[in-house]
């Protein structure tokens, strides 16, 4: 009787160690991260800038870029600003928070890489992690002290959502 016991009691504990594991687990993949948004995503990008000297400017963009595993963030758009096309390859830096909450740190540069402009975007993922909202209030001229006020809103999709979760670690 007492090996019973004893084994029925072993049998419990490593099935209640292997549940506590899983529901750690669940709870990581539901939670947010780098490893979570990391990929290729598409971008469309849409507001108004306010210039001190021009005033309202209609903005839109589309664009790609790629997290890697570490953060990294480089990509391309090109946009319209007052009808005005402009490219632009875009790198930074993306940090990602577990409530699913993070920021965007952007240098956008020309052709000929001369520094256009930086950005801070706001953003939250949803759709576990397939998608991405943001917004930019301001815009950083390359002198460093111009600041642009903006409203621009980004809907971002990833575009292999089926590989979230691919693991190159």
């Amino acid at each position: 009787m007492k090996r019973s016991l004893v084994g029925t009691i072993c049998f419990a504990t490593l099935l209640l160690s292997a549940a506590a594991v899983a529901l750690a687990e669940g709870r990581h993949d539901s939670a947010c991260s780098i490893r979570s948004v990391k990929g290729a995503w598409g971008y469309s990008e849409s507001g108004t800038l306010y210039h001190p000297t021009a005033g309202a400017i209609p903005y839109a963009s589309v664009g790609s870029y790629t997290v890697d595993h570490h953060g990294n963030l480089s990509g391309a758009r090109n946009a319209s600003a007052a009808g005005a096309i402009q490219f632009a390859t875009v790198k930074g830096t993306a940090t990602v928070n577990p409530d699913c909450t993070g920021e965007l740190h952007l240098s956008l540069y020309d052709k000929s890489n001369n520094l256009l402009n930086t950005v801070v975007k706001f953003v939250v993922y949803v759709d576990n992690s397939t998608a991405a909202w943001s917004i930019i209030t301001d815009v950083v001229l390359p002198d460093g002290t111009t600041h642009v006020p903006a409203v621009l809103v980004t809907d971002a999709k990833k575009q292999f959502p089926d590989r979230v979760g691919d693991h190159e670690w």
